[in-house]
């Protein structure tokens, strides 16, 4: 029998990591690292929004800026080439 390193971002929590393997158990440290990266990044937008858009719910702020985080690089280069947005939403309503 051999034994095998799990990691987990410790803002995940170890509960949370567990009943989502699939997305929050990682085979790496880098992986778990940039996982955390994301978390932290959601986190600090989430307050951000909370604060800047009026009537924003804590709920939907916190979805909303997962999504963002998520998806770091692609606004990223929205911010050269703003119809990217546009051109994502598209493909994936193709998708469906």
């Amino acid at each position: 029998m051999a034994v095998q390193s799990l990691y987990f971002s410790d803002r995940d929590g170890l509960d949370m990591a567990l009943s989502n393997p699939d997305t929050m158990l990682f085979q790496s440290k880098a992986e778990a690292d940039a996982r955390d990266k994301v978390l932290e990044l959601a986190e600090n937008v989430a307050l951000w929004l909370e604060k800047n858009v009026e009537g924003l719910s804590e709920d939907l702020a916190e979805k909303c800026a997962m999504s963002i985080a998520e998806n770091k690089d692609l606004f990223g280069k929205a911010m050269k080439k703003p119809e990217l947005l546009t051109s994502v939403s598209e493909e994936v309503a193709q998708e469906d």
